[in-house]
């Protein structure tokens, strides 16, 4: 017996019903032999830490765009705290923590540089129009390794499509609607928990709101410390579900109402604020330009492309923008359309 099937024999015996099993996995889009050492869900977690995508989400914005403190969170602290949160989840409910964490680290490789101004402005110049979740499973199944993709399983593309809410409910009511797994589902809450959190934090560090402004109903429910509410959130989801044996994944009226609450305040004073629409403004206006100027000049990125594998232009260029760093748009944005200092040479 195998290392990996050694791995196997020990889900079956601890994990809940429930749970996904490494063992049974629907498999992948291109079938490959199972390994000595790792189940299929650790390489999938393996593949996408090692992805380029992921080591670019150090340098893309999570709300405050391009930020210079040290402390800002960027989209790459965002899915290691989702991971965290997940992580300590699924090992309470007896969930596969490998899968968990599989989902939880790929679920953001699309988004778009500055946030969801990028999003916002490549959804509305794209003609297929642009979510970042589905752009997300884009890069697993294809941008990654020169076109070959990563070929994950399909517990965590479908995880990873099944991640994003925006403002809709945070365990959907429409069963189509939530990922084929109780793991991705976690990876779902987990989002929600992590970013109210933690763009209330960096939003009372940039001083875009005082602490004072939490509406004290908020506060009475989840607790007046970042790490109270996450506490609350977290054991309230827990223990809801564990109640009633897993037959589905909740949080209680009071806490889910709350975290609903908190989500509703930080959109009207933070993300749709005037500070930060003024930022994001501009971080559309320099998206649109750069996605303009390479829709005319294609070659100047694809030209190793042979064209017998390009697909249309602005399919390309979507891919192309939507990779960007905020780091690498802006020095883009600086040498194709600011003067430059004459260097004498």
């Amino acid at each position: 017996m195998t290392i990996r099937e050694q791995t196997e024999e020990i889900e079956r015996k601890t994990l809940h019903p429930g749970a996904c099993l490494s063992a049974n996995s629907k498999g992948r889009v291109k079938p490959e032999k199972e390994g000595e050492i790792r189940t299929c869900f650790q390489r999938d977690r393996d593949r996408i830490i090692h992805s380029k995508a992921f080591r670019r989400l150090k340098h893309k914005t999570q709300v405050f765009l391009a930020p210079r403190g040290d402390h800002y969170r960027t989209r790459l602290t965002h899915v290691l705290e989702v991971s965290q949160i997940a992580r300590t989840i699924a090992r309470a409910l007896r969930l596969n923590e490998d899968l968990t964490e599989a989902i939880a680290l790929g679920h953001d490789l699309g988004h778009t540089p500055f946030g969801h101004a990028g999003e916002a402005i490549l959804r509305e110049i794209h003609p297929g129009g642009f979510d970042h979740f589905k752009q997300s499973l884009r890069v697993v199944d294809f941008l990654e390794q020169k076109g070959k993709g990563l070929n994950l399983t399909y517990e965590v593309r479908n995880g990873i499509v099944k991640h994003s809410k925006g403002k809709g409910m945070i365990i959907p009511d429409i069963k189509a609607e939530r990922a084929g797994t109780f793991e991705g589902q976690v990876v779902r809450v987990s989002d929600i928990i992590a970013y109210v959190n933690h763009d209330l934090d960096d939003a009372l560090r940039a001083e875009v709101i005082k602490r004072s402004d939490i509406p004290k109903e908020i506060v009475k429910v989840l607790g007046d410390t970042h790490s109270k509410r996450i506490d609350t959130m977290v054991k309230d989801f827990i223990y809801n579900s564990i109640d009633i044996d897993l037959a589905e994944l909740r949080m209680s009226d009071d806490v889910s109402s709350a975290t609903y609450r908190l989500r509703d305040f930080l959109y009207e004073h933070v993300y749709e604020s005037d500070k930060i629409k003024r930022e994001f403004k501009k971080a559309k206006k320099m998206l649109k330009d750069l996605y303009e100027y390479y829709l005319e000049h294609v070659e100047e990125v694809f030209k190793d492309i042979p064209i017998e594998k390009k697909l249309n232009k602005h399919r390309m260029v979507c891919d192309f923008v939507a990779g960007m760093t905020d780091i690498f748009a802006m020095m883009t944005y600086e040498r194709l359309f600011l003067p430059q200092q004459w260097t004498v040479v």
